[in-house]
């Protein structure tokens, strides 16, 4: 009798994992049950992420627009391609000669892709031009953004993207762009026409005025500028969701990795990386690197994949973590999760279009999850609510 029941006891036991399991997944489901949000075109996949199990699963291989979710391949290819350390510099240069107190010739403003240049910066480049001596220029104040192409957009972006969702594209923007309450339609020119007023400041007079311009090989450095860490600009651009550093950091892969400063050049480059580290691309194409191209596609299954590497990797994981938006408490999940097991547990890159919504990260240590919602158009508010209500329930499991 004392056999039959510890034998029982022993069945019983070795039960309630599956059944955790099984209450877990039906939870799970019935949580991505929101009006407005087709099931047909809501992708989901939780993989534990001490043994890759799979927890939870549906059209993980979906074809899906994945709005934000976008910026972790850019993530991954920045700390991984370039490193957290990473500094985009911004130079001075001189064409022509020093004469005493006067600089015959032009002065170049080079960009090399910096998205956080500011009119700041700026004073700092004027203060170490007048710190070599000079007060005068002959020529004039060139505008350089050759280290990148000129195109302003990325390709598949509705018009409306363009300024209202990021300024333009340049490898020498400053401010953003923002001159006054506008927004440069012309950021190199811009740079340039600021440039000479902050020369001004430093008490350097200029005759020529602010024109583009690219610098020769025998231009000599008079100043430089570095942007900060590349681990403080990826933070940035997750936490609040940055389209414009996303889109200027694709280009600086290209133009580092790839010899062309160009979104296609940068995205090919990505796409490769993630093949090399093992992510399904089956269903994934990767046109910029904000998410707001119609054309991008990803997966969920691809998606945790992509987190699921990022965790593995101890030279990544830290400032993976760091960058992403915490339930309840930073960024774009500020005002979400909050008073549930998911506040402070649950890290997670939120995406948000007017026909995507997406939710991918983590809960805890113990879980990885990628949700991927389309429709035309898509009821973001219950999209949320389907997320928050998924990730709360990984979050308490965990």
């Amino acid at each position: 009798m004392r056999v039959r029941v510890a034998v029982a006891a022993l069945l019983v036991a070795l039960s309630l994992p599956a059944a955790a399991a099984a209450s877990l997944q039906t939870a799970l489901a019935h949580a991505l049950r929101v009006p407005h949000v087709s099931l047909a075109s809501t992708g989901a996949v939780v993989l534990d992420l001490d043994t890759g199990a799979t927890i939870y699963s549906r059209n993980a291989t979906l074809s899906l627009l994945p709005a934000s979710n976008e910026k972790l391949a850019v993530t991954y290819a920045a700390l991984t391609a370039l490193g957290p350390g990473f500094t985009i510099e911004t130079d001075v240069l001189g064409e022509g000669q020093q004469a005493g107190a006067t600089w015959q010739g032009d002065l170049v403003l080079k960009g090399y892709g910096d998205p956080t240049l500011s009119s700041a910066d700026l004073t700092a480049l004027a203060r170490q031009v007048r710190a070599s001596g000079i007060t005068r220029v002959t020529g004039s104040v060139l505008g350089d953004e050759s280290w990148f192409d000129a195109r302003r957009t990325a390709l598949g972006w509705k018009a409306a993207f363009y300024i209202n969702e990021s300024p333009p594209l340049s490898a020498l923007i400053v401010d953003r762009g923002v001159v006054g309450r506008y927004t440069s339609p012309d950021p190199a020119l811009a740079a340039a026409q600021l440039f000479r007023h902050a020369l001004a400041r430093a008490g350097i007079r200029v005759a020529g005025s602010a024109v583009h311009g690219t610098a020769d090989s025998a231009a000599v450095p008079l100043g430089a500028v570095d942007s900060p860490p590349l681990s403080v600009i990826v933070r940035w651009m997750d936490r609040v969701s940055d389209n414009f550093t996303a889109e200027m950091l694709v280009k600086e892969l290209g133009a580092v990795q790839a010899g062309h400063g160009t979104t296609a050049a940068g995205v090919g480059f990505i796409t490769g990386l993630l093949a090399e580290a093992g992510v399904p691309l089956a269903g994934v194409r990767l046109v910029d690197g904000s998410g707001l191209s119609l054309l991008d596609r990803l997966t969920p299954e691809a998606v945790a994949s992509l987190l699921t590497t990022m965790w593995n990797d101890v030279d990544v994981r830290l400032d993976l973590l760091s960058s992403l938006p915490v339930a309840g408490r930073t960024g774009t999940l500020h005002d979400r999760m909050r008073g549930g097991a998911a506040m402070g547990v649950v890290r997670a890159k939120t995406g948000t279009t007017s026909n995507a919504s997406a939710l991918s990260g983590f809960a805890g240590d113990r879980y990885v999850f990628s949700i991927l919602q389309n429709g035309w158009p898509l009821s973001w508010w219950w999209a949320r609510v389907a997320q928050d209500r998924f990730a709360t329930l990984l979050a308490a499991a965990q």
